[in-house]
């Protein structure tokens, strides 16, 4: 993969490893997100008895998943080995007496470090998979995807989140002509997205997206949270010297041009989607009656 705005797998181990203690302090959007996707699952009936977390963090939804289906084996996985040593030691803390501390001694929590694209399961041995906010570090989803369907028993569900193209659109801008590198990571139109679903064999895809706006004081406090989180850029054409301070002065004004009611807004475009794995591979021909992908706003949650 040479195209400039594919992101290097390895820097996003690396930054998130180095972003695993500072990265709950951070995680607002993360954590609202896995929150707004376990709302979703008021909506499916399903039972599972094995969930895999694809890409697990610090065990946010790992710990809403337990909850929610205390009888299920809910299996960590995630690329960066120091964001499941911080779940495992929050979970080795957790009191006895709390929900962490009566989940956790219910059955030994399972973590696996590993590439989303490449999972280290049997064919046909999970029952569910979640994916928060993971998917959008892979440079095309038709590997996920295809993984993902793997590892599913027929009948079983995947659910997931990642970003669009929208995402981060006020940096993107505020870095627009500075120079000829990538400042901003790119991410996945929902289209695009729907698509690979259908084309790895996943049946019945609903998909949605909402916007959701992050508020800051000036510039550096975006830039800061990004990196606490380890999302920063890592595209092959990023830029790899230090930034000119007249340059960064330029960004910083143009940014700040954005401001409304005193602070500086970024744009997260969230994808929603879920899908089953059907019991044959469906067909892709319209034609036949068969397959559409079903778009569909934000439902009313509340």
């Amino acid at each position: 993969m040479t195209e400039p705005f594919y992101t290097d797998k390895s820097r996003v181990r690396d930054a998130f490893d180095r972003a695993a203690h500072s990265y709950d302090g951070a995680a607002v959007l993360q954590r609202e997100v896995s929150d707004r996707m376990g709302e979703r699952l008021d909506y499916i009936r399903h039972a599972p008895q094995r969930i895999l977390d694809a890409g697990s963090g610090t065990g946010y939804g790992a710990v809403g998943l337990r909850s929610r289906y205390p009888d299920a084996q809910v299996i960590e996985l995630d690329l960066a080995p120091s964001m499941l040593r911080v779940s495992r030691d929050k979970q080795a803390s957790a009191p006895r007496g709390g929900l962490l501390g009566r989940l956790f001694r219910r059955a030994e929590p399972w973590q696996l470090c590993a590439d989303i694209e490449r999972l280290p399961l049997a064919a046909g041995s999970v029952d569910m998979i979640w994916s928060n906010l993971a998917i959008q570090w892979v440079n095309t989803p038709d590997a996920v995807f295809a993984e993902f369907h793997r590892a599913l028993r027929v009948d079983g569900l995947l659910m997931f989140s990642t970003l669009g193209p929208d995402t981060l659109n006020e940096l993107n801008r505020a870095f627009a002509g500075v120079d000829r590198h990538t400042h901003v990571n790119r991410f996945i139109d929902m289209h695009d997205i729907g698509d690979a679903l259908v084309r790895a064999g996943f049946a019945t895809p609903v998909m949605d997206m909402e916007k959701i706006v992050l508020t800051y004081d000036d510039i550096k406090a975006v830039m800061h949270d990004l990196k606490a989180i380890g999302a920063h850029n890592v595209t092959h054409g990023r830029k790899t010297g230090l930034m000119g301070k007249t340059a960064w002065r330029d960004i910083s004004a143009r940014y700040d041009a954005m401001r409304r009611d005193g602070k500086l807004p970024a744009t997260y475009e969230v994808v929603y989607g879920h899908a089953w794995k059907p019991a044959q591979r469906p067909s892709r021909k319209l034609d036949d009656g068969s397959q559409v992908i079903e778009f569909q706003p934000r439902p009313n949650l509340s």
